[in-house]
């Protein structure tokens, strides 16, 4: 099942919509995440998504077979894609409300920053494995 969904930058320049996959938001700890967030990557997975303003949409290329979207503008982290690949990440953090979304798990935990805790009860996992 799946649901539309609308979203944007902090600065409004880039906006989207596509479809959100059942299954919730995923928190991911890896240091790329990390790093690009300013904390932890909170994202869910999602198909046919279209740029209705993208004026401001730049790709980074952060692995040997992945990238991640983000507005020139205002700096915000909005997609992590895999080459190859039609579904994406979108940062939770960038859906209109009412996003219907909850977290479902963390993920890359052995790779977690040392200056916090999980302390919500869902499930860890060392690696991506969820």
């Amino acid at each position: 099942m799946t649901s539309e969904i609308t979203g944007q930058c902090l600065c409004s320049a880039v906006r989207f919509t596509a479809k959100l996959q059942e299954g919730g938001a995923v928190a991911c700890h890896c240091s790329q995440c990390r790093r690009w967030s300013g904390h932890v990557w909170a994202a869910s997975q999602a198909t046919d998504l279209a740029l209705t303003d993208d004026r401001s949409l730049r790709w980074f290329r952060s692995g040997e077979s992945s990238e991640r979207g983000f507005c020139g503008d205002c700096g915000s982290a909005l997609f992590y894609r895999v080459d190859g690949r039609q579904d994406l990440s979108i940062a939770a953090g960038a859906i209109d409300k009412p996003t219907g979304l909850s977290l479902r798990g963390h993920i890359f935990v052995a790779d977690k920053g040392d200056y916090y805790t999980i302390a919500d009860g869902l499930p860890e996992y060392p690696a991506g494995d969820l």
